[in-house]
């Protein structure tokens, strides 16, 4: 599996995660007063931000640190 398919799956299962939970990276992002791709980037691991990881994080019940290390487990980069 490339890069790229993995970082789809990965944001893939965390739509999934934020969905179960009543939520979605879109109303996370309108939320914060962010770009849907801002928000897609982040997710995806491509780009960083505290403050939107630490978003997601609150609404998985979980912290930044974990969801993506747990991320980056799973890709192999730790």
């Amino acid at each position: 599996m490339s890069k790229a398919e993995h970082q789809h799956e990965i944001h893939e299962r965390l739509k999934a995660e934020l969905r179960i939970r009543g939520t979605s990276l879109a109303k996370i992002g309108r939320e914060l007063g962010v770009t849907p791709a801002a928000m897609t980037l982040v997710g995806k691991g491509i780009s960083r931000s505290a403050r939107i990881e630490g978003a997601i994080a609150l609404a998985l019940d979980t912290t930044p640190d974990a969801l993506w290390q747990r991320a980056d487990e799973e890709e192999g980069m730790t």
